[in-house]
């Protein structure tokens, strides 16, 4: 059976990815040249949309909906991007925002699954669902390309992530070293696809 991870972890990891994840979705506002409420709501799908759908599926309370800081957190973020002039965010501050997130949630998500009995395989599905899904409600909305069907590496990060910790909780690894070398791993694989624009090969027609 798998370890899981302390309770202070779990909160920690779910701030830092509901942050960062806030933070991406503002810049898509931002972007967009959107008002200050565009970009609360921006914020607050992104940074809470995946957790909503993992939640509902793993049949777990929805966490944001039990406290205010979760919320707090994403409307915090959005008037922080909005206060800040557009010259400190980079054009690729939202992939690197993202990637953190990506990271943090995916392994996040499997943990919370795991936490809640849920097997292995669909734990780390869990895991990519929590990282993916507020991004993908994000671009649908701001009618960008959704980031996963764009050809950088993306979703194959998050599988890293939610995979490894999944893999090591079974053999039985200290769940806080996992977790950290989880997230080390899926981020590591995100910034090279960002770095250097790497892409999976795509399906070629005959």
């Amino acid at each position: 059976m798998p370890h899981h991870l302390p309770a202070t972890a779990l909160r920690d990891l779910d701030m830092i990815g509901t942050a960062v994840f806030a933070v991406s979705g503002a810049l898509v506002a931002a972007r967009a040249q959107q008002n200050v409420v565009t970009f609360m709501f921006f914020a607050a799908l992104t940074g809470v949309g995946g957790g909503t759908v993992r939640d509902l599926l793993i049949g777990a309370p929805v966490f944001w909906m039990h406290g205010s800081l979760t919320i707090a957190i994403c409307l915090l973020m959005a008037w922080l991007v909005w206060l800040t002039p557009v010259r400190w965010w980079s054009a690729h501050a939202v992939d690197w925002f993202d990637g953190v997130g990506l990271a943090a949630y995916a392994v996040y998500g499997a943990a919370k699954a795991l936490a809640y009995d849920i097997p292995g395989l669909p734990a780390a599905i869990m895991g990519v669902v929590t990282a993916c899904v507020g991004g993908i409600f994000r671009d649908v909305l701001a009618n960008m390309p959704s980031i996963v069907i764009r050809p950088e590496i993306y979703v194959t990060a998050a599988a890293l992530s939610a995979g490894c910790y999944v893999f090591a909780q079974y053999m039985g690894l200290d769940p806080t070293l996992t977790a950290l070398g989880a997230f080390s791993l899926g981020f590591g694989l995100r910034a090279v696809a960002i770095r250097y624009h790497l892409s999976l090969p795509s399906y070629r027609t005959r």
